[in-house]
């Protein structure tokens, strides 16, 4: 959705307005063509996707993924006047909480399911001997 919006803020441009608005370099190499870059100008990468497997580990890493997401969208709002720009920019700010609070969600209910004193111990999605005697051991308590 930002490459659209930047895409529709610049396709008329003209060589003039490029240039003054600092956008010439980008310009050279993509025309108005979306290139998903940051601010500093680094392009996108697939290594800002961190996955080690491990759900605790993956859940958290996407709740900061979320944290750091709406933190743009609150920057770019500090600087936009533009009410075409700011509704969806206030949109995906709004779906960045909600992702964030589902992700939470979802940790709370895996590590409700694990034992406690023991959830960073194993690695559920992997490690499924533990899983097994953990669940076990949760039958136990529960017949008792």
């Amino acid at each position: 959705m930002i490459g659209a919006i930047v895409y529709q803020l610049t396709k008329d441009l003209t060589e003039d307005e490029i240039k003054k608005a600092g956008f010439d370099s980008y310009f050279v190499d993509h025309t108005t063509g979306i290139y998903p870059a940051g601010a500093n100008g680094m392009p996108y990468t697939a290594a800002s996707m961190q996955v080690k497997g491990d759900p605790i580990t993956d859940l958290h890493e996407d709740m900061a993924a979320e944290q750091k997401a709406r933190t743009t969208y609150d920057n770019i709002l500090r600087f936009c006047d533009d009410p075409d720009v700011l509704d969806p920019i206030r949109f995906l700010r709004a779906r960045e909480v909600v992702h964030y609070q589902r992700f939470g969600e979802t940790l709370r209910i895996l590590t409700d399911r694990l034992d406690s004193k023991n959830f960073y111990a194993f690695n559920p999605s992997f490690d499924k001997k533990c899983l097994r005697k953990q669940q076990n051991r949760n039958r136990q308590v529960n017949k008792n």
